[in-house]
């Protein structure tokens, strides 16, 4: 019996784990074959929303704020998730602000909310994103304004 059960695992360590791979249907692309779809970018359709609130509810929900710097011409890339291979959402000019809500684990992404650019007129009071104010709990911004990840290299702390 033992006799069988050594050659039957010697007899599977010697196939090719590889067809097995290749035969198996990708997934998360519904039919498409594994050679048009990169494995390096199935993360672009990852989203973590900005999570506010993380300083507790006798603080503002986003504890600082950053201004862009040294972002070139085109700006930096505000991203649906803390990866560089997620979608882009939006650009932040430089010196353009966002209040600065939550960091990656790593520390190499900042989740941010963009702060609205001032009314030209001074007429019309700008848009309240809602985190000036302390949050009850901590959860995903869900406001008016745009959130998403920026890279921390390209933001500098101004207030907070």
């Amino acid at each position: 019996m033992r006799m069988i059960l050594a050659l039957a695992l010697m007899l599977a360590a010697c196939s090719k784990s590889s067809d097995v791979l290749e035969e198996l249907p990708n997934s998360s692309l519904a039919g498409a074959p594994r050679d048009e779809i990169p494995d390096t970018r199935l993360e672009s359709h990852l989203v973590r929303p900005v999570t506010i609130g993380e300083d507790g509810p006798r603080l503002d929900a986003c504890g600082a704020m950053g201004q862009a710097v040294r972002v070139g011409a085109r700006g930096a890339s505000v991203r649906a998730a803390p990866f560089a291979d997620a979608r882009e959402t939006a650009r932040m000019a430089e010196g353009s602000r966002a209040w600065i809500c939550t960091r990656s684990l790593d520390q190499k992404w900042l989740g941010i909310v963009l702060a609205p650019e001032p009314p030209a007129d001074n007429a019309t009071a700008p848009i309240d994103c809602g985190v000036a104010e302390p949050a009850d709990r901590k959860q995903p911004y869900d406001g008016p304004c745009p959130s998403g990840w920026v890279s921390s290299a390209a933001i500098r702390l101004i207030a907070g």
